[in-house]
């Protein structure tokens, strides 16, 4: 993948003889990363890239897209998001709710489509999830009410468990009250739900430690660009203390964590190539309604169960969409 531009560059025009045609330019915003070495940032960007290619859009043919990055750092993904708008893209694609929000600040006529969001109405982002009515349209990551899924599950994992902690950062995950509430509603009494603020790896180490202080504890990861970015050093202190986890990021136990249950992320990163393909094509963002996931993909890491003393039960085996041995 090509990290392209200036901000100061202007669109590109190929040549056809007499005729000289204006190549559109997009925008892509991650907040989760700071570069496209993150693997996990690579596989998806490839997937988005092919889908793109599918849909008849080449970099650096028929199309110019320039990428820009975010280590789940709010001042940094601000930055980006207002270095893509001075380039008076076509159209400008970000992932995850603080990108999108970034986005939205910065400009309220270039199109905007999203993905990984929650929330996109109570967040200001449109005016409803059928009528957006601006210049923002994209794809939802889930319901808040996913929380007691997650909990059901990690629960289901651990039959033992008798300590939660869930972390989240308050920053880029300002959903989370909502999501921790969903959790502790599907906890039961004898589950203790711990909230964990963090905001860096000293915190994150230091959270990990507190709950893998006495047996029974477990593990909730809130997805955000912040846990995003920083987890390969949440999934080391989960395995370092001991700590059965459920992580909703892509890639996640694929890197060691033990369950996952979220949007399948093919899906997440082709269906917004859709919406940038008609908005390209002529489309207002305005008329395009916000979607819900359409598929979600539980994946369990028997390695890490079996280096944790869990068995896993046959039954999440047989629903598991995925299972790393």
């Amino acid at each position: 993948m090509a990290m392209l531009g200036s901000a100061a560059a202007l669109s590109p025009t190929v040549s056809f003889g007499q005729q000289s045609l204006r190549v559109p330019r997009i925008g892509v915003l991650v907040g989760s990363a700071s570069s496209a070495d993150d693997p996990a940032v690579r596989d998806g960007l490839q997937v988005f890239q092919d889908a793109m290619r599918d849909a008849g859009w080449i970099d650096g043919k028929n199309i110019r897209v320039d990428y820009r990055f975010a280590p789940g750092e709010i001042v940094k993904t601000d930055a980006g998001a207002a270095e893509l708008v001075a380039l008076a893209p076509d159209l400008i694609y970000g992932q995850g709710l603080p990108a999108a929000q970034a986005l939205h600040r910065k400009t309220r006529t270039i199109p905007i489509v999203f993905s990984l969001v929650v929330d996109p109405v109570g967040f200001g982002l449109v005016a409803s999830l059928a009528h957006p009515g601006g210049n923002v349209t994209g794809f939802m990551v889930y319901e808040l009410s996913i929380g007691s899924k997650w909990m059901q599950l990690l629960h289901e994992i651990v039959p033992d468990l008798s300590r939660v902690g869930v972390l989240y950062h308050p920053d880029t995950a300002p959903y989370a009250a909502t999501l921790i509430a969903s959790a502790k509603a599907a906890a039961g009494r004898d589950v203790a739900v711990i909230e964990y603020p963090v905001h860096d790896d000293r915190e994150i180490e230091t959270a990990a430690a507190s709950l893998g202080y006495e047996p029974h504890g477990g593990l909730m990861v809130v997805p955000s660009s912040f846990t995003g970015a920083h987890l390969v050093q949440i999934i080391a202190q989960a395995a370092r203390f001991g700590l059965p986890n459920l992580m909703p990021h892509p890639g996640a136990v694929e890197r060691g964590a033990l369950i996952s249950y979220l949007y399948a992320p093919d899906a997440w990163m082709r269906q917004p190539v859709t919406y940038i393909d008609r908005i390209l094509k002529g489309e207002s963002p305005s008329d395009l309604p916000v979607q819900a996931p359409t598929k979600y993909e539980l994946a369990i890491n028997l390695k890490t169960a079996k280096a944790l003393g869990l068995t896993v039960p046959v039954r999440l085996l047989v629903n598991a969409d995925k299972v790393i041995e």
